[in-house]
């Protein structure tokens, strides 16, 4: 079975996944605040890639500089980020979920979206819990939905360790009352963009005007969020395969950097390594983004589409110098990234 618009939607997501690998593989450090990110040196100019949760209580998490972390928590134990090893137990999470009798739809490294076909969902979801633990010695969080939003929401009530169903005969008590970036895809910048409508919560967006909302945040998108704040969502899970949507190399300068000559030389070198990354993938870009950190830290994104799809690196190269033309590069940088997008028909 390739697709399923089953009775129960489960997601499914690992708990502190990165920084329980790499417990898994230090038992030592169980219980102490682990943080990942960079070489592993909060000397060095590089962000938190995860915290354990032992950390998160310092106010530690992903996308704090490595410095500040160290400031909030120098007890931490720093550990350089290893992405291959993090991709093997995924696929040994995702082998395990796959030999259940369910559809499973793999969206990342740590999380899955499961069409289950249940009398008892929440006994399903604690089968689910044993396996992946009994197979990988990992813990996750279930949630349960009606739907793909209401399941990936309610997985957030569910951590750490746990399960919560989250379905429409629910959805006004637990919802209603909560700010609007508690919706799966709604961020901060629109969280601020309805607030100066009045709307503060997910009740308050429900109830917008549609037309206000439009013209607001455009025809497509204002409508779409009171959808979502009504909790409409995908019902079928499908088992393709995870692809990757990018591929992206970034670099945190350990001095930051003024000249533009040097900006667009270290430009150039990321670039051909995410044209390696993309020959190795198999699929051409349609894309390119570059993303500049300027000092002390704010970070800005530019893209431009490619004239064809391509993995040349000397297209790939010039596209990102053309993207870097496009900042206004007064200040000085900190970070400089770049990233290949693939087609995603």
């Amino acid at each position: 079975m390739s697709a399923s618009t089953s009775d129960w939607i489960l997601h499914v997501d690992l708990d502190q996944f990165i920084a329980a690998v790499e417990v898994a593989r230090h038992p030592e450090l169980r219980g102490k605040p682990v943080i990942v990110g960079g070489e592993g040196d909060p000397g060095k100019r590089a962000v938190v890639a995860t915290a354990s949760y032992e950390a998160r209580e310092f106010g530690v998490h992903s996308g704090m500089p490595l410095r500040t972390a160290a400031k909030r928590c120098p007890d931490a134990v720093f550990l350089p980020s290893d992405p291959p090893a993090y991709e093997a137990v995924s696929e040994r999470v995702m082998t395990a979920l796959r030999e259940l009798p369910v559809v499973v739809e793999v969206m990342g490294w740590d999380e899955a979206f499961l069409g289950v076909s249940a009398d008892d969902p929440e006994a399903f979801a604690a089968g689910v819990r044993r396996t992946v633990l009994e197979e990988t010695g990992l813990s996750c969080s279930v949630g349960i939905g009606d739907n793909k939003a209401r399941a990936k929401i309610a997985t957030g009530f569910a951590k750490p360790a746990g399960i919560y169903r989250l379905t429409a005969a629910n959805w006004v008590q637990v919802m209603a009352h909560r700010p609007p970036d508690a919706l799966w895809g709604v961020g901060g910048k629109t969280v601020k963009k309805l607030a100066e409508l009045g709307i503060t919560t997910v009740g308050g967006l429900a109830a917008a005007d549609p037309a206000e909302l439009a013209a607001r945040f455009g025809p497509t998108m204002g409508p779409y969020f009171r959808v979502l704040a009504h909790g409409a969502g995908d019902r079928e899970v499908t088992a393709t395969p995870y692809v990757h949507r990018s591929r992206s190399r970034e670099t945190t300068f350990q001095r930051n950097l003024s000249d533009r000559a040097e900006m667009e030389q270290r430009v150039r070198e990321l670039a051909h390594r995410v044209a390696d990354d993309v020959v190795a993938e198999g699929r051409p870009a349609v894309r390119v983004a570059v993303k500049v950190r300027f000092a002390p830290f704010t970070t800005q994104t530019r893209s431009a589409t490619l004239e064809r799809p391509t993995s040349d690196a000397v297209e790939l190269e010039r596209a990102a110098l053309t993207v870097l033309n496009r900042f206004e590069l007064a200040r000085e940088v900190r970070l400089l990234g770049v990233r290949a997008d693939f087609d995603r028909t």
